[in-house]
Order: structure tokens, then C-alpha cells, then sequence
């Protein structure tokens, strides 16, 4: 007597089935990355507020600019030099992403965190005048007419095109050359697989 063998395999429901645990998995994995992107998003537009909150109180307390305050070494406690004084011209003086610790838009960390209105060490190490990083991974600096922004800038760097994008829209007036917040370029409109310096004025 031959052996009568069944042939085994998915049947259409159990294929529709995995297709549904696919989709679902698929769904919750592109919603978690919306997540994370609109909290970074967020996270820049929050970074912007505490430091401009930060500088105001800074210039509220003291009557100058942080990075510009010229008595700032015998304010604080901490280890400071004359040569962490600003020249008290009402500017911060220096490009917002320098690695130079005697620019004023260096110092401007380490006055802020000498009176205790941001975290970090104040002391002779490098990281005393260190500019923090931003949701994305750049620098965030502060400047001074920066990128046709006149007066005190916040500089978020290497910003992706598509999140420019966002942050123009939902905060400005959408044009990357004009309106409060700008591109490093002066460009009209963002290139979604470039990155940007983004300077909020304000």
C-alpha cells in the first residue's frame, strides 16, 4: 500500500495573519521614529527658551552680557583669570561655534555656569567654555549678527534639512533667509539631505 503523504504549508490565513503582525510592527516602529523626531524637535525649541532665559538673567542680575562681562572673574566662585573677562562693549564677540577660550562667545559658558544658570564645571579645563550639544548632535553656540540676524544669536549646528524645515514652519515664517529664524546659507528653501546652521534671533 503506498504512503499517502499531505502536503504542508501556510494557508492564507495564517499568511494574512503574519502579514497583519508585519504591518503592525512596521506601523509601530515608523511611529516610534516620528516620536523620537518631533521630541528632539521639541527639544531644540526648548534649548533656545533656557539659554535666552539664561542670558536675560544673566544681564538682569549682573547689567551685562554673558561672555561680554568684564568683573566675571571676581564673581563667581571657581577657578578664574583676568583673561576670562569680557571687555564690557555690550557684544559677545567671536564665532558662535569658536574653540578659542579667550573669545567672548567661549566665555559666555563658563559666565553662565559660574552663576549657576546653566550645569558644567567652572574651572581652567576646556570644558568650562565648551558649547553644549544640541538634540542632533551639533554644537549650540551664541553669536553675534549672525547670518543677517542682528544683535544676540542662538546657533544650532548641523541641523538635518528636513528638521530646518520643521522648525521654519512651526516657528517662523518658512523662508530660510529671512524672519527670525535663519540658514547658515541664505538659501530659499532647506535641501532635506543637507545640513544647516540655524541661528534664532531675538
Amino acid at each position: 500500500m503506498n504512503d499517502l503523504r499531505r502536503q504542508s504549508g501556510f494557508t492564507l490565513v495564517e499568511i494574512a495573519i503574519v502579514l497583519v503582525i508585519i504591518g503592525l510592527l512596521l506601523g509601530g516602529v515608523l511611529k516610534g521614529q516620528e516620536m523620537i523626531t518631533n521630541a528632539k524637535v521639541s527639544k531644540i525649541d526648548t534649548d533656545f527658551k533656557g539659554i535666552t532665559a539664561a542670558v536675560l538673567a544673566y544681564q538682569d542680575r549682573y547689567g551685562v552680557l554673558p561672555g561680554d562681562d568684564p568683573a566675571a572673574s571676581t564673581r563667581f566662585a571657581g577657578t578664574w583669570a583676568a583673561t576670562d573677562n569680557g571687555n564690557g562693549n555690550g557684544q559677545i564677540a567671536g564665532g558662535w561655534n569658536s574653540t578659542n577660550n579667550t573669545q567672548e562667545t567661549r566665555k559666555v559658558w563658563k559666565h553662565l555656569r559660574g552663576a549657576g544658570l546653566i550645569k558644567g564645571p567652572v574651572d581652567n579645563t576646556a570644558a568650562s567654555y565648551q558649547q553644549p550639544s544640541n538634540a542632533f548632535g551639533g554644537q549650540i553656540g551664541i553669536g553675534f549678527n549672525t547670518y543677517g540676524l542682528a544683535g544676540m544669536t542662538v546657533v544650532f549646528g548641523l541641523i538635518p534639512g528636513n528638521i530646518a524645515q520643521i522648525l521654519e514652519a512651526k516657528l517662523d515664517d518658512g523662508i530660510p533667509s529671512s524672519g527670525a529664524i535663519q540658514g547658515h546659507n541664505s538659501q530659499t528653501a532647506y535641501n532635506i539631505s543637507t545640513t544647516y546652521n540655524v541661528a534664532y534671533g531675538q
